[in-house]
């Protein structure tokens, strides 16, 4: 489980990066190129503007969320058996 998360949340940073570089720090991004005359046209600039920040929102939402929930999936670490060195220095530090 724990691995299925980690890709979801690889998959979500990606889609992330994405998300975010289609955006234009000035407001204008993937809307201007689809807002030329018509601002009917594929939902104009502002219906634009506005999916790609609830896309951002969500998807960052997302990623805390997997993020915290992938710390209940962590492998369990067995304890490390003794290796000859360590019985050697316990013995020594016992004495």
């Amino acid at each position: 489980m724990y691995a299925f998360i980690t890709i979801l949340i690889i998959l979500i940073c990606l889609l992330i990066m994405l998300v975010v570089l289609v955006q234009n720090p000035k407001g204008g991004g993937l809307g201007v190129g689809f807002g030329g005359g018509s601002s009917n046209l594929m939902g104009g600039v502002k219906q634009t503007t506005d999916f790609l920040e609830k896309a951002t929102w969500t998807l960052a939402a997302a990623l805390i969320v997997l993020s915290l929930l992938s710390n209940a999936f962590l492998p369990s670490e067995k304890p490390a058996t003794s290796t000859g060195t360590d019985t050697q220095i316990e013995n020594i530090l016992n004495k």
